[in-house]
């Protein structure tokens, strides 16, 4: 019998400190060799698009993968999860909800190993509905104390700010401009579809930790080669496929302004097969692009909580 959980389903089964916890555990397999992850491919129409991510967790005894589509304005999420002893299907999920914790949950990850311990501060770029996850997410990692907001728009980035302070119960508040959104900051984060840099990286402070989560696609960018040639560590998810779609590195690699042996991948780090930060000053960067490997450990991660709980509907399949 494969169990069929709805948004809402997700929605109650799923807190951060699951999604963080589970995201961590994938990119431990994957930093240990023991996880797979395919790249992102699409399927392109005049009307939309196809995306799918496949991966495996063997020893989550899960195999499977995430399909979308983006028609007419609209992005329609889909988690499959396989038992890898059988073979039979385990779980269907939606998985809109469960892509925004699991991606904030990935910054929360590179922010416990990357960022400073005494890190108090946040700035962040965007006040969409991933820019939430991202704030609950570094939070859940440092003690932070107050947050900026940057946003184009003035009035939801104060309906922003009025939110998160109640939900984080911290204080958040908007930013004039770019500049204060960065300066003295201890994490920037960015989280928008920016196809142009979103601040100067001379502002960032000695320290300072970036959290990079929108640029999935060559026509996006959110940092400058500026931040790039300041990060004495660039990490991504995979460089598999950062080669593919990281628009904020792939530039710089073209002009040789960085190459990929100076690029390490977050499991690696988690695992301790290459270090971290090294000095306090360090500039760290990480570039986030989202793995499939994510989807399936927060998939099951909802799936053993719905069975526990008897949440969800029972279908023969």
């Amino acid at each position: 019998m494969a169990l069929v959980l709805d948004e809402q389903q997700v929605t109650e089964l799923l807190t951060m400190e699951m999604a963080i916890a589970a995201v961590e555990d994938a990119l431990t397999q994957q930093g240990l060799g023991s996880a797979l992850n395919n790249p992102r491919s699409r399927v392109r129409l005049p009307s939309g698009q196809l995306h799918m991510m496949g991966a495996a967790l063997p020893t989550c005894g899960v195999i499977g993968y995430k399909a979308y589509t983006a028609f007419k304005g609209q992005v329609r999420f889909h988690v499959m999860l396989y038992s890898t002893a059988t073979g039979e299907l385990l779980a269907m999920l939606q998985a809109d909800r469960l892509g925004q914790m699991r991606t904030g949950a990935a910054s929360g990850v590179a922010t416990k190993y990357l960022a400073r311990d005494e890190a108090r501060s946040v700035g962040i770029f965007g006040t969409g509905w991933q820019a939430r996850s991202q704030l609950e997410a570094v939070c859940a990692v440092r003690h932070i104390q107050s947050i900026k907001v940057y946003g184009r728009d003035t009035t939801r980035r104060q309906t922003f700010c009025a939110e998160m302070s109640q939900q984080l119960q911290i204080a958040v508040e908007p930013a004039a401009t770019p500049e204060a959104t960065v300066k003295a900051m201890d994490v920037v984060i960015t989280s928008t579809n920016a196809r142009d840099a979103l601040f100067d990286g001379n502002w960032l402070e000695p320290g300072a930790h970036v959290n990079a989560i929108g640029s999935n696609a060559l026509i996006r960018r959110e940092i400058d080669d500026t931040t790039v040639r300041r990060s004495a560590l660039i990490v991504v998810d995979s460089k598999e496929q950062a080669r593919l779609e990281c628009g904020d590195l792939l530039g710089p690699l073209e002009r040789g302004l960085i190459h990929w042996g100076q690029i390490r991948e977050l499991g690696d780090i988690v695992v301790g097969c290459i270090p971290g930060r090294r000095q306090a000053s360090d500039i760290t960067l990480f570039e986030s692009h989202g793995l499939a490997i994510w989807d399936l450990a927060a998939g099951m991660a909802v799936y053993d909580a719905a069975k526990a709980k008897g949440i969800g509907r029972e279908l023969a399949l």
